[in-house]
C-alpha cells in the first residue's frame, strides 16, 4: 500500500499545527468529539430533508472506549460517515474542512449548528497520538476505507471491514516521556473530566464503559469483606446546558445549584439573569452577581472573564474581553452560535460580534444591580460593601470615561440616619438654596462624626456623605458634580455656611490677626495659612486644605510607592469664637515666643483629629507640661 503525502507544499505547516497551534494538548479530545458532533448533524438534517434516508434521533451516539493494553483510545460515533474520496479530500488536505463546506452549501437555510469550521483540529490528535486511524463508512454505501497516518511523513487509504455507518477514531497513544504524562488519556476518570470540561454540552450522548468497585453483600457477618468490579455503559455528559432550558423549566435551586458546582462557590448568589438574545447576532448567557468578592479580587492574581461557549463546545474558560473591568466580579457562561473563532478555538479574533455581544452583557449587568438597588436594597448593600470598591474604581479608571454609566450605582452613608443613599436621593432631600453635594473622609464613620467641620455642617442643617474608602475623594474628583451639584469636602476651603453678615465679620477679624497669624506661622512653616473660622462649634481647632489634594488624599498618596511626595496645602483654622481665640489675642500682643509655642500645640491637636502623625511628640509634650503647671 503506498503512502501518500499531505496536498500541503511544505511538511512544516503539519508540525506547527501539532506543536503551536494549540497551547493545551487535551483540548485534542474536545475536537474530535466536535467532528463526531458534526457528522451527527449533517445526518441528522440530511434525513429531514430527504425521505429515503431513515435513522432515529433517539439512536445517535458517541461512544468511547480505551484499550490500556494496545495504548489506544477510540472515539466512534453513528454520523453521516465519510467515503474514501471524502476520506482523501478532508483529511488528506490540511485545514481542508468538511464541515465549513457543508455550512456554506446551507448557509441559506437556519438551524445548522455545525462546531467544526476549520479543518485543522482533527490533526491535534497528534499532539497526544503517534498514529492515528480513521475507519468510517458513509451512510447508504456498502464500503468501508480506513485513513491512517503517523503524522508528517502522510498517509495511507484502505479497505477496511465495518458493520455500521459512521466513523471511528483510533488513536494510539504515545509513551510517556520526561515531561508529559501521556497515559492520562488511557484512564477513564480523566476522559470523564475532560468531556465535562469541554463537551458536556454537546446534544447528543457520549457514552462510554465505566466500572465501578463495590462491596459484595456477605452471606455471614463473619465472612471476610469482598469486592466486584461491575462495568457499566454510561452517558458521561449533560447534553443540554442550563442555559439553553427555557426558565420557566429552571427553578431558583437549579440556578444555584449550578453557580456553587461551576464556580466553586459555598454561598449562593445574590442575583442571576438568564438572558436569550435575538436579532442580528444571537447569543445565549446565565451570569451571576455573587454574594462576596472571590479571595483574590483585589490582587494582581485575579482573573476575570466569563466561560465561552460555541453551541455548548467550551472554547475558552475565562474571556476577559466580554466584562469590563469594573463588572469583572460577575460569572457565568455565554454561548453563541455566531461567534468568529480562529483556527485553534481558543482565542477569539477581535471582531463586532464579540463587542456587540459585551456590549449588550454591560448594559444588561448594570440594569440588575440598579433593579437589585431598588427593590432589593439590603442585598445591594451587601454587595456594595464587598463589591462597590469595584465600581469607584471603574469611574476614575479611564480618566472618567464610565462615569456616567456608573455614578447611580455608588451608595454612601448619609449623616442623617447613618443609612445607605444614592447620589439622587441625597440631591432630591436638599434644601432648595443648596448648590452642593457636602461629604467628609475617614478611616471609619465613627472617626468621621467627630471631625468638627461635620458637626458643624450638621449643625446648619446639611447632609454629609460618610466616606470610608481612600478612593471615594478621586471618585468625586472625577464626577465633579452630580445633576448640577459640586461636590465639596466639609474639610476643604469651599465650605460655605455662613450668612453675608458673618463672612464680613469673619473677614474683619482675619484682617485684624494677620500679624498674630504671620508670627505663628513662623513655627510651624509647613502650614500654608492660619485663620479664624466659624464653622467650628465647640471645637477650638481643625485642619481644613487648599486646592486639589486633601488631607486624607495625603494620606492616601502617601502609602503609594511613587507618590512623589505630594502633600495637602494645609490650612490651620481657629474657632472665632472659643476661648483660645482671646488667649492668643493676648499673646500676640505681649508675648511673641509663646505665642509660638501655643501654635505648635494647636497644630499638634489638629493633626491628632485628622489622624495625621505628631511629627515632634517630645516637644509637644513638653509644651503642654509647661501649660499645664501655669
Amino acid at each position: 500500500m503506498k503512502k501518500k503525502e499531505f496536498k500541503t507544499e511544505s511538511k512544516k505547516l503539519m508540525d506547527l499545527m501539532i506543536n503551536s497551534i494549540y497551547t493545551n494538548k487535551e483540548i485534542f479530545l474536545r475536537e474530535i468529539i466536535s467532528n463526531a458532533s458534526d457528522a451527527i448533524d449533517k445526518l441528522h438534517y440530511m434525513s429531514l430533508t430527504d425521505k429515503k434516508i431513515k435513522v432515529n434521533k433517539k439512536d445517535f451516539e458517541i461512544f468511547l472506549s480505551v484499550d490500556k493494553d494496545k495504548r489506544t483510545l477510540t472515539i466512534k460515533d453513528n454520523g453521516i460517515g465519510m467515503s474514501k474520496e471524502e476520506l482523501e479530500t478532508n483529511l488528506g488536505t490540511i485545514a481542508k474542512s468538511g464541515s465549513e463546506e457543508f455550512k456554506t452549501e446551507n448557509e441559506h437555510k437556519k438551524n445548522i449548528d455545525i462546531i467544526g469550521q476549520f479543518g485543522v483540529g482533527f490533526y491535534s490528535a497528534f499532539m497526544v497520538a503517534e498514529k492515528v486511524e480513521v475507519i468510517s463508512k458513509k451512510y447508504g454505501s456498502d464500503e468501508a476505507n480506513k485513513w491512517e497516518s503517523s503524522g508528517i511523513d502522510g498517509y495511507t487509504i484502505s479497505s477496511a471491514d465495518k458493520d455500521s455507518f459512521g466513523t471511528e477514531v483510533i488513536l494510539t497513544i504515545k509513551p510517556d516521556s520526561e515531561e508529559e504524562n501521556y497515559s492520562k488519556y488511557l484512564e477513564t476518570y480523566e476522559i470523564e473530566s475532560l468531556v465535562r470540561k469541554y463537551s458536556d454540552y454537546i446534544t447528543y450522548p457520549i457514552k462510554m464503559e465505566v466500572s465501578h468497585t463495590h462491596l459484595k453483600d456477605k452471606k455471614n457477618e463473619s465472612d471476610e469483606d469482598e469486592y466486584e468490579t461491575v462495568t457499566e455503559i454510561e452517558v458521561i455528559n449533560s447534553l443540554t446546558p442550563i442555559w439553553r432550558r427555557e426558565k420557566k423549566n429552571v427553578s431558583d435551586e437549579d440556578y444555584n445549584t449550578f453557580y456553587k458546582d461551576k464556580f466553586n462557590d459555598y454561598e449562593t448568589p445574590l442575583r442571576h439573569m438568564h438572558i436569550k438574545a435575538e436579532g442580528t447576532f444571537e447569543y445565549t448567557a446565565l451570569l451571576y452577581i455573587p454574594s462576596h468578592a472571590p479571595y483574590d479580587y483585589y490582587s494582581k492574581e485575579y482573573e476575570k472573564g466569563l466561560q465561552l461557549y460555541s453551541n455548548g463546545v467550551l472554547i475558552m474558560e475565562k474571556c476577559a474581553d466580554l466584562l469590563p473591568d469594573y463588572f469583572s466580579f460577575v460569572k457565568g457562561v455565554v454561548d453563541s452560535p455566531d461567534l468568529t473563532l480562529n483556527i485553534s478555538r481558543e482565542t477569539l479574533q477581535q471582531n463586532r460580534v464579540l463587542k456587540t455581544i459585551a456590549n449588550s452583557i454591560e448594559n444588561k449587568i448594570k440594569k440588575e444591580l440598579e433593579t437589585m438597588l431598588e427593590e432589593k436594597k439590603e442585598d445591594y448593600e451587601k454587595f456594595f460593601k464587598d463589591i462597590g470598591l469595584q465600581l469607584k474604581y471603574g469611574i476614575y479608571n479611564d480618566f472618567g470615561m464610565h462615569k456616567d454609566k456608573l455614578q447611580d450605582l455608588l451608595i454612601y452613608t448619609s449623616s442623617i440616619d447613618e443609612k445607605t443613599t444614592t447620589l439622587k436621593e441625597y440631591v432630591n432631600r436638599m434644601k432648595e438654596d443648596q448648590k452642593n453635594i457636602y461629604y467628609a473622609c475617614g478611616e471609619t464613620i465613627d472617626k468621621i462624626k467627630m471631625l468638627p467641620q461635620v458637626e458643624s455642617a450638621k449643625e446648619k442643617g446639611y447632609e454629609v456623605l460618610y466616606c470610608t474608602d481612600q478612593v471615594d475623594e478621586f471618585v468625586f474628583m472625577t464626577l465633579r458634580n452630580y445633576l448640577e451639584k459640586n461636590f465639596v469636602n466639609v474639610c476643604g476651603e469651599n465650605t460655605d455656611f455662613d450668612t453675608e453678615e458673618e463672612k464680613e465679620e469673619l473677614k474683619k477679624a482675619n484682617e485684624e490677626a494677620k500679624e498674630m497669624f504671620d508670627i505663628m506661622k513662623e513655627s510651624i512653616p509647613e502650614v500654608t495659612e492660619i485663620r479664624f473660622t466659624n464653622k467650628l462649634k465647640e471645637h477650638p481647632v481643625c485642619l481644613s486644605s487648599k486646592g486639589e489634594i486633601s488631607v486624607e488624599m495625603e494620606k492616601t498618596l502617601s502609602n503609594m510607592p511613587l507618590n512623589n511626595g505630594l502633600k495637602a496645602s494645609k490650612v490651620l483654622e481657629i474657632n472665632q469664637n472659643h476661648e483660645i481665640a482671646k488667649t492668643l489675642k493676648k499673646l500676640g500682643k505681649k508675648n511673641k515666643e509663646e505665642l509660638q509655642d501655643y501654635a505648635k500645640v494647636l497644630y499638634a491637636e489638629a493633626r491628632m483629629i485628622e489622624g495625621l502623625p505628631v511629627e515632634n511628640p517630645t516637644e509637644i509634650a513638653s509644651l503642654v507640661c509647661k501649660f499645664m503647671a501655669k
